[in-house]
């Protein structure tokens, strides 16, 4: 989680987008490695985004947008799902409902969330339909979802941004 958040802070502090930073790591459960940390899995850090809608006048350039975008085309297919392999999504605040849409077809086995919706709200971003069904549907899915984890950290962005960035959305429905 510490790395989406530090994209997210560098993000703003460079003023190269909005406060949303996302790390995909790959976890090999199969492998034999000594950079162990997940019961025996090894974790590498895969693919990363940051929020780059204003920057690239692009509405879809979120940071979890970006990161599977990235993570997909890596692999040169659709879908995050291997055999023996796990795609962990970490992300500086709770998905807005396009990218916990992007999330679930794009075969993340696991997301982590710091900053929460209202975090954003608070600030003025509008993070559109976002239910506690939308998480539901995630783990229905086989996409476990951990919320809260570096949340000050990740809300002490937004209130950055806050006094320095464009909130572009605030106004949508």
């Amino acid at each position: 989680m510490k790395v989406a958040v530090e994209l997210s802070k560098r993000n703003v502090d460079a003023q190269t987008g909005g406060p949303f930073g996302t790390a995909i790591f790959k976890v090999e459960t199969s492998g034999k490695n000594n950079n162990k940390s997940n019961s025996g899995a090894t974790t590498t850090l895969f693919s990363i985004g940051v929020n780059r809608v204003v920057a690239l006048s692009n509405s879809t350039l979120h940071g979890e947008m970006v990161a599977i975008q990235m993570a997909q085309k890596r692999l040169n297919t659709f879908s995050l799902r291997e055999c023996g392999v796990e795609y962990h999504l970490y992300t500086s605040c709770e998905p807005c409902c396009m990218c916990l849409g992007s999330t679930l077809w794009s075969g993340v086995s696991k997301i982590v969330c710091a900053a929460t919706k209202s975090d954003a709200e608070a600030i003025g971003f509008n993070e559109g339909p976002v239910f506690p069904e939308s998480y539901k549907a995630l783990e229905s899915a086989g996409c476990k979802v951990v919320r809260n984890v570096l949340q000050k950290e990740g809300a002490a962005v937004l209130e950055h941004y806050r006094k320095v960035g464009i909130i572009y959305n605030a106004d949508a429905e």
